[in-house]
């Protein structure tokens, strides 16, 4: 039996990475009070394969939480039951927008303060985050970019688990990432920053994503490198790596290196690769 718990900060994603985990075919229990799990785990066990996947959204619901999910998790080892943990991040800003934007209270903060509540929160939840398989930073995604990066390591149709692929974009006027495999420098392609409307956009706009790609130039290269990282990854798999890191750099790393991961991430998910996608420099 597969058994997934997904956890981590308050608007980080859980709901949505709950929701790509139904997609694939976990039976999915969202809000999950941690001293339930051993129960719930115990009647997927004995419902002879008809619950054989189960997704479990645990979250901070008081201050019994670190204790509960110890519990939890020691049942589940002494019994012999397999798991894993996914932690959601986000950046303090990046959380503290969506919860304006929501309209919603955190859940530990004390009226409108959010960042009381996210403090809070982060020293509640440490302890969870180190015995994590997978950490996600939710910062700079899309919910579609979320789903990819869920997808890509749950998903048993994947391919090739055993390389895991992460593409970064970023400025080179910040310095070339220093984990990079491959770097690829897309300066070449036109520059939106020049063009006033496009200016304070990325490359996860369509208007950015159109003008950098509207060119045989930007096309072709585009072509020549997925024909050079079909020929690559699999010699690195062959040799047996593990981790493979992708930078593609502009000169800020807002615009042209942004659309050009967005373009290689799609195109290797769908050759069926574990994939991960982090814009580093896209808010500098």
């Amino acid at each position: 039996m597969k058994i997934v718990i997904i956890t981590g900060m308050s608007g980080s994603g859980k709901s949505e990475a709950m929701n790509v985990m139904e997609d694939m075919g976990y039976y999915c229990i969202d809000n999950l009070p941690p001293e339930i799990i051993p129960k719930m785990v115990t009647l997927s066990a004995d419902s002879k394969g008809t619950l054989n996947k189960i997704a479990l959204g645990v979250d901070i619901r008081g201050y019994q939480f670190l204790e509960e999910i110890n519990n939890a998790l020691n049942f589940l080892e002494e019994s012999g039951f397999d798991y894993q943990i996914i932690f959601l991040e986000s950046s303090d800003e990046t959380i503290v927008k969506r919860y304006k934007m929501s309209r919603r209270r955190h859940p530990l903060s004390n009226g409108d303060d959010i960042l009381q509540g996210i403090f809070k929160e982060k020293t509640l939840l440490a302890d969870i985050r180190k015995k994590a398989d997978y950490i996600v930073d939710t910062s700079n995604f899309l919910p579609i970019d979320l789903r990819g990066e869920i997808m890509s390591l749950f998903n048993d149709d994947i391919k090739n688990k055993e390389l895991m692929i992460t593409i970064v974009s970023f400025g080179f006027k910040y310095g070339i990432p220093i984990d990079a495999d491959l770097v690829f420098d897309v300066r070449f392609m036109p520059n939106p920053y020049y063009v006033i409307e496009m200016r304070h956009h990325t490359g996860n706009d369509q208007d950015v994503q159109d003008y950098v790609m509207n060119n045989e130039t930007s096309i072709e290269f585009i072509k020549k490198l997925e024909d050079i990282l079909d020929f690559l990854i699999p010699m690195y798999i062959k040799e047996g790596k593990n981790h493979l890191v992708i930078a593609i750099g502009c000169t800020g790393g807002r615009h042209r290196s942004v659309t050009v991961s967005n373009l290689i991430y799609s195109y290797l998910l769908k050759q069926k690769y574990s994939v991960f996608l982090k814009h580093r420099d896209i808010k500098n």
